[in-house]
């Protein structure tokens, strides 16, 4: 099949090491065309990934015009998704965006509708989804394998307190735990566990040795319609044995646990999963699926074959309203200090 033309919104640190890493190795797609409203920023991205000046345009509505392009991918950042998104999607172009995909639960509904209306694919990044132990504990889940989910417990520890640059954007964004970090975990509870979050109770806060301006520690408790409780716990600030990026998670069913952890810094290396059924002593690891197009690449993959099938994909923008109406519900618990019921 023809690769997928793709115009690329977002040439900051994080989408050229997307065009580095993820982009540039694919067969799937065709880069047609490059946005930046920071034309320094451009200029950097020119120079150090080698970019045509002739492809780089300072706005998304320039680059449509002058190029025949079928998608964008919009790894600019949070403030620029929606506009970006509805730019596209009113040129009939598919949207894959990073996540979270919209600063508001209202604005993410606009763009789906827009989508729908439009017969278009909206896609979230999701990438956590496309390992292989995150494959493997959702099929646990959904075959019933040691009974209905119970109680998950989950816990992400990092320290990122440490750098030595305080002027750095990670310690002034909008609370750098519950959205900028959580969003991946909160989705991944929907995912596994095949349910939706009905209520959540937040706690989140900083000591007073934090270099952070928000909240970058947090406790949730999280409530599903299908029966299961989520406890989760995480941190930019501890000084623990750093868990995987994906965290650490056990799953209590009626009959045993499952026990997982996923996302290493790179590659494959932390994704494990084991089993142990009521009353074994001990836990049987089980042997995970073979995943060749995992993180980003899966996502990009995934993306690529909804476009060509025309098939909603199952981290589409309908999809993760979910989870993003559970990541604002928390910061809103967390806001308030009163359980918050998730529409």
């Amino acid at each position: 099949m023809e690769p997928l033309k793709l115009v690329q919104v977002g040439l900051g640190g994080f989408g050229q090491d997307w065009h580095q890493h993820v982009l540039t190795p694919s067969h799937e797609i065709a880069l047609v065309a490059y946005v930046d409203l920071d034309q320094a920023m451009l200029a950097a991205a020119q120079q150090r990934l080698g970019l045509p000046p002739a492809l780089c345009y300072a706005t998304a509505a320039e680059a449509f015009a002058a190029t025949d392009s079928d998608a964008v991918l919009i790894t600019a950042s949070l403030g620029a998704h929606v506009p970006v998104a509805r730019a596209a999607l009113e040129a009939g172009k598919h949207v894959l965006v990073e996540k979270p995909f919209a600063p508001s639960l209202a604005e993410g509904q606009e763009l789906v509708a827009l989508a729908q209306a439009r017969g278009l694919t909206l896609m979230v990044s999701q990438n956590y989804r496309f390992f292989p132990a995150v494959q493997a504990a959702a099929a646990l889940v959904r075959e019933g394998t040691l009974g209905p989910v119970d109680l998950v417990t989950i816990d992400f520890r990092r320290n990122a307190n440490d750098r030595t640059d305080l002027t750095h954007r990670h310690f002034f964004i909008r609370h750098p735990l519950l959205l900028d970090m959580a969003i991946h975990h909160f989705d991944m509870m929907r995912y596994v566990l095949g349910q939706t979050a009905s209520h959540v109770h937040c706690r989140a806060w900083n000591p007073p040795w934090s270099n952070f301006r928000e909240p970058a520690e947090a406790a949730a408790t999280v409530a599903f319609d299908g029966g299961a409780t989520v406890s989760y716990r995480g941190s930019w600030l501890s000084p623990g044995t750093p868990t995987p990026w994906a965290g650490a998670w056990r799953i209590e069913c009626q009959h045993g646990e499952i026990s997982f952890t996923s996302r290493a810094d790179r590659g494959l290396a932390d994704d494990t999963l084991a089993i142990r059924a009521q009353g074994q002593p001990t836990a049987r690891p089980v042997e995970l699926p073979d995943m060749p197009l995992h993180d980003r690449k899966g996502s990009l993959a995934a993306f690529v074959a909804a476009v060509r099938s025309g098939e909603e994909p199952h981290c589409s923008g309908r999809d993760n309203l979910g989870s993003l109406a559970l990541t604002y519900a928390a910061i809103a618990a967390a806001e308030s200090g009163a359980a918050q019921a998730i529409d």
